[in-house]
């Protein structure tokens, strides 16, 4: 099956600063994809491009079979697209907003009543369809807005970021919502900064640095290919933390006290080492509360690819 995206070498520049620079990518259809990558690295660029809202200067970009230059008019007829920030207008009501969107897709106006009344059921928001935008709250925003943006039932979705700055319940349910879109065979391209969220949601990843692509495969494959994996060690007594600390640094080279006063952590490259390390702390006297081998996280991948923090 042709994908939903598919680029070749794409590039955009604004000045001298090349936003883009060279970047491959192919997306299943059906597929939550994720681009991850700090603030900078070229990932809203990226969308703009494919949603045909900036031309590329280099490179071939095309969308659901479509060509985002010669064919720019057909993509956006295919596409939907929620930006970072809210684009619903707080005067209105949530079912306002959502009826205006719908005539200006061309809805009747019984079709649009009857549209947004099922969005607003479906995202959670038939409670407040009465009230103003301006009393929501964020989360609330949210998911009006990407209600707005599944008013025509759109074959691929763009998410910029659509959870930065919600709290924690309001970001589950947009993953929910997400799932849901997905479940329902749309495309869904992603952009995230948090690394939990492109975990939790996305089928395949691509970390994107400095606007280049500097990995891509699954979550697993990604920590797989990061090797190490960590033990975390908690001590049953702090006053032991640092002779703790001395026999894992023996043992295992470099640890970290992970801002408590009984946890440490170190990298293990051999899986026995664990009984190793284990056993000389029992031998000095040390009594271990609790001990874990977790694998690498999202986070530890960016570190090892990039040299920084997500």
């Amino acid at each position: 099956m042709m994908p939903a995206i598919e680029t070749r070498n794409l590039q955009k520049t604004f000045g001298k600063t090349r936003a883009v620079n060279g970047i491959d990518l192919q997306v299943a259809r059906g597929a939550v994809y994720g681009l991850l990558g700090p603030n900078g690295a070229g990932k809203t660029t990226t969308i703009r491009v494919l949603a045909t809202l900036l031309k590329p200067d280099g490179g071939s970009a095309s969308v659901l079979g479509h060509d985002v230059v010669r064919e720019a008019a057909v993509v956006r007829a295919k596409v939907s697209l929620t930006g970072q920030f809210a684009s619903v207008d707080e005067d209105l009501t949530g079912h306002e907003n959502l009826v205006l969107v719908a005539r200006l897709l061309g809805f009747t106006w019984s079709g649009a009543r009857a549209r947004a009344k099922e969005l607003l059921e479906a995202f959670g928001l038939a409670e407040a369809a009465g009230r103003q935008v301006r009393a929501y709250s964020g989360g609330m925003r949210r998911r009006l807005d990407i209600a707005a943006s599944l008013v025509l039932r759109a074959e691929l979705l763009f998410l910029d970021e659509p959870t930065t700055g919600l709290d924690p319940r309001s970001r589950n349910h947009v993953w929910d919502i997400v799932r849901a879109i997905a479940g329902e065979g749309t495309t869904v391209l992603l952009t995230t900064q948090y690394l939990e969220e492109a975990d939790r949601l996305a089928d395949r990843l691509a970390v994107i640095d400095h606007g280049r692509l500097i990995a891509e495969g699954t979550s697993r494959e990604l920590k797989e290919s990061c090797g190490q994996r960590t033990l975390h060690v908690r001590v049953a007594d702090r006053a032991q933390h640092g002779a703790a600390q001395a026999v894992l640094t023996q043992m295992l080279g470099d640890v970290h006290d992970d801002g408590d006063a009984v946890a440490l952590s170190a990298k293990v490259s051999r899986d026995e080492q664990v009984p190793q390390a284990l056993a000389a702390l029992t031998a000095q006297g040390v009594a271990v509360a609790e001990f874990a081998l977790a694998q690498p996280s999202l986070d530890d991948v960016f570190f090892a690819l990039t040299g920084h923090a997500a």
